[in-house]
């Protein structure tokens, strides 16, 4: 936590608590990557109605929309302040990961995981890519828990890893 904290990747809830065990929002999530990114130009809004154009975190969600790193949860919502599933942080950081050039190919699958079947169509290569690589690990031996809420802690570890490994 110290590392992301250090390098202005991701700021503590206060000035004196980081909250590692909070669950980690959507817009928390891509404004981590917009600031990965070095906080580029926005050209446009993000058609979302829930996100406010001066709300912290409109520019990143406006950015990761234009750039395809996330989606609404429907063409008008994006739900900004909904925690974000495991599943959607990894497909995040995949997404971003193709948008720096890097690959974004998993040789292997998750079936040594008991609950693979549980991870949505549309996230099981990220997740496959982000076990593949390292960049997170099964909530036990055997469970990714793909569905559960993400923790300030877990992202912060993904991130972490991503800058030191891949970045």
């Amino acid at each position: 936590m110290v590392y992301v904290y250090e390098a202005g990747l991701m700021d503590g809830i206060s000035s004196t608590e980081f909250a590692p065990n909070a669950s980690l929002t959507r817009a928390e999530v891509v404004t981590v990557l917009y600031r990965l990114a070095d906080e580029p130009q926005v050209q446009t809004n993000a058609p979302f109605t829930d996100v406010s154009e001066g709300s912290y975190y409109a520019k990143a969600v406006a950015w990761a929309y234009g750039s395809g790193i996330a989606e609404g949860v429907t063409k008008e919502r994006f739900a900004p302040n909904a925690s974000a599933t495991r599943e959607q942080m990894v497909v995040f950081f995949a997404r971003f990961a193709r948008l720096s050039g890097k690959t974004v190919e998993a040789t292997g699958d998750l079936r040594n995981y008991t609950d693979a079947g549980s991870v949505s169509p549309y996230a099981t290569e990220a997740m496959a890519w982000a076990v593949e690589t390292g960049l997170i690990e099964g909530m036990t031996e055997h469970t990714l828990n793909p569905q559960g809420t993400s923790t300030r802690a877990q992202a912060a570890t993904i991130l972490m890893r991503y800058c030191t490994m891949l970045g």
